[in-house]
């Protein structure tokens, strides 16, 4: 079971990864095992349809999934390659909201997941109210906007 004592980091922030550049990411073949699904195979429906959701939500896929390979030891000992998925945070909130919610530990993903992302968003409006001058204001604004568009351009030439 996923669930952990109150006082232990929640369960996904123990299976984070951070990449050579002090990145996050998540390994989906970790999350699945942590969202209780017995076989990959049967996680693979919920990263199709997050995938969707994000392709949908005029987000660059590939900034949110990347497939990978992975070393895994096997039985004797031996390591070999398994495909997974590089996951943003984004796409863990993607894919918790499409995983299976009869499980106990899907919904505390998706609370988990939804948290984060409104403190995220606390943060970079404590960033944005911390600014003194109307010119840092407004550059920090065109940035976001700036952002927002190139996200806007990359789903128009997606579809």
């Amino acid at each position: 079971m996923a669930k952990l004592p109150s006082n232990s980091s929640p369960i996904f922030e123990q299976i984070k990864r951070l990449d050579e550049n002090g990145n996050e990411y998540w390994s989906a073949r970790d999350l699945a095992k942590v969202l209780e699904y017995s076989e990959y195979r049967h996680f693979s429906p919920a990263i199709e349809r997050a995938k969707e959701a994000c392709r949908n939500s005029g987000h660059n896929l590939d900034n949110h999934f990347e497939d990978i390979l992975e070393m895994v030891k096997i039985g004797s000992g031996a390591k070999r390659q398994i495909e997974s998925v590089r996951l943003s945070r984004y796409a863990c909130y993607l894919i918790v909201q499409n995983a299976d919610p009869g499980k106990e530990v899907v919904a505390l993903g998706q609370t988990y997941f939804a948290v984060q992302t409104r403190l995220q968003e606390i943060r970079q409006m404590d960033e944005y109210n911390r600014l003194n001058s109307d010119d840092e204001k407004r550059l920090f604004l065109r940035n976001e906007l700036r952002r927002h568009n190139s996200q806007l351009a990359d789903a128009a030439k997606d579809a």
